[in-house]
């Protein structure tokens, strides 16, 4: 029988795949927290876990008519950012896939009239920054499989496919790790702007009240309140956060939704990607279960 023994909720802002002096440059001779906190996440946690497979929510894979994950016994190559080329370019990836967990999830979705899921193998499929950023980094001996964000979905939705995926990997032999893959609060500052609004200084976010918004979804994950973040969705969506926050919904789906209390574990300080808000949480397998009194 399978588990899943951890869950994050991980940033991949471009910024981290700049050359250090650049991002000290940027933020007055500091480094960014997002760096040094993925290497922790790698030693500290992935190292000490030895996860079969890594299952990544990636926001930059936009989906529409399904949800889709990939398939792939292996994905390699050589990727540039269409969207930011001067700084993530060249940027080499080899990860090995699970197909067996992706298809199971496809097996789940079958026949049912509330969800479609597809599991892809197509040779041509294309990889994103969403996934190749986190891999640089958090690369190990685990197999590697990404679900896109379809921006069809509603929150319901994505609760419902990251339920299947978890009955997937309770039907397997597999040890898995989550990543949420992906922001909070998501508007960027006006194009004029950008170039001022560069440092991870928070007080570069958006507005006041985007900030305000991704700091009381902090505390509510810090605390271990799942269903406060998941009941708060319709106001938080008014601050745009990435991807519907569909990256941390699917998460939350395959961890037991709003009976979740898995309290979540800073591993960097929050911090502002031109006007957009950033952060990498770690949610450690409660003792008991995900869900509270349960051994599952």
């Amino acid at each position: 029988m399978g588990e899943i023994v951890g869950a994050a909720i991980v940033s991949h802002a471009p910024g981290i795949m700049l050359p250090e002096a650049t991002r000290r440059e940027l933020n007055g001779g500091e480094d960014t927290s997002l760096v040094p906190g993925l290497r922790r996440l790698r030693t500290e946690v992935l190292d000490r876990l030895a996860a079969d497979t890594i299952v990544v929510f990636d926001t930059h894979w936009i989906v529409t008519f399904e949800h889709i994950l990939t398939a792939h016994a292996r994905r390699q190559g050589l990727f540039t950012s269409h969207e930011l080329p001067r700084g993530m370019k060249a940027i080499p990836y080899d990860m090995p896939g699970d197909p067996e967990l992706a298809f199971a999830v496809e097996r789940l979705a079958k026949g049912r009239d509330d969800t479609w899921a597809l599991a892809c193998d197509d040779p041509l499929l294309p990889i994103f920054y969403g996934t190749v950023n986190l891999w640089t980094f958090l690369a190990g001996r685990e197999r590697w499989i990404s679900v896109g964000l379809n921006q069809t979905a509603t929150p319901d939705d994505f609760l419902l496919l990251g339920k299947l995926i978890g009955e997937a990997i309770a039907g397997l032999d597999r040890r898995v790790v989550l990543l949420a893959s992906g922001g909070f609060s998501h508007r960027m500052v006006p194009f004029k702007e950008l170039r001022r609004c560069e440092s991870s200084d928070p007080a570069n976010i958006s507005s006041p009240a985007a900030r305000a918004a991704d700091e009381r979804v902090l505390a509510w994950l810090a605390a271990g309140d799942h269903r406060q973040v998941i009941d708060f969705m319709p106001e938080y969506l008014r601050h745009a956060p990435e991807g519907h926050f569909g990256h941390y919904l699917m998460m939350a789906g395959a961890l037991g939704g709003a009976a979740c209390r898995a309290p979540g574990v800073p591993y960097s300080l929050y911090e502002n990607s031109v006007g957009t808000g950033q952060a990498h949480v770690w949610f450690e397998r409660p003792a008991g279960g995900w869900i509270s009194g349960s051994a599952g």
